[in-house]
């Protein structure tokens, strides 16, 4: 009974572990529909509103401060756990449409590379998501975050990297798509990623790794729509 009450306790308080956890235990999108069911009880219970600015993505944007790090942004945070773009995309009628946003930030990618997709297979992805955007808010900007690098998977930056100049490719050739490099300020002076900026794992950022990235971001939310960056 103890240990019942202890697991119940744990998933409403640590939603993000507890979705991580589910991650391991099963592979498709379906792991994260306790996640995505939160969403639509908070929604229920304060509706958001309309034609605002949506971030939304992995555990990059879960673990994101958005009053920290833009205080004077009306933003919704609408991350889950270690998505993939092809996650979101199977979701996107419940954790993008129904915001109707008129700005979308958006990260994924991270644990598409670590989990063995192909460069060109995550870029598919980003097509069919971009495309979904475009057909369904098809006055919706829509900002997209390069994948970071990190230590924990700096073996895959290559890989990565393959990823983020398609992005930035496909963004040249839409007005209505930002590409942000997020990489200058997380790599120090000898290439490779600051320790200081991420938590003890490697991997995620920490409050000083977003406040190095948020300036870049706020930068593009500031400009018109068009290729401000």
């Amino acid at each position: 009974m103890i240990r019942s009450i202890l697991s119940i306790l744990s998933i409403a308080l640590f939603p993000a572990a507890y979705a991580q956890e589910q991650h391991v235990a099963s592979p498709g999108p379906e792991r994260w529909e306790q996640a995505i069911q939160r969403f639509e009880a908070l929604d229920k219970a304060t509706p958001p509103k309309k034609d605002g600015i949506l971030f939304a993505g992995s555990s990059t944007i879960v673990f994101w401060d958005l009053k920290a790090s833009f205080p004077e942004l009306d933003a919704l945070n609408r991350g889950f756990g270690g998505s993939s773009v092809a996650d979101i995309l199977h979701f996107f009628d419940r954790v993008v449409l129904p915001y109707a946003p008129k700005t979308i930030v958006f990260y994924s990618g991270d644990n598409d590379i670590a989990s063995g997709k192909a460069p060109e297979d995550v870029f598919k992805d980003y097509q069919q998501f971009v495309a979904k955007v475009h057909e369904d808010l098809p006055e919706t900007r829509l900002i997209i975050l390069g994948i970071k690098p990190s230590n924990a998977r700096w073996t895959l930056w290559d890989k990565m990297q393959q990823v983020n100049r398609q992005l930035q490719e496909l963004a040249k050739q839409d007005r209505l798509v930002e590409y942000i490099d997020t990489a200058p300020p997380l790599l120090g002076p000898d290439g490779k990623p600051k320790a200081e900026l991420f938590k003890s794992d490697g991997l995620h950022l920490n409050e000083q790794g977003y406040a190095a990235v948020a300036p870049l971001v706020q930068k593009v939310l500031n400009a018109p729509a068009g290729k401000s960056n």
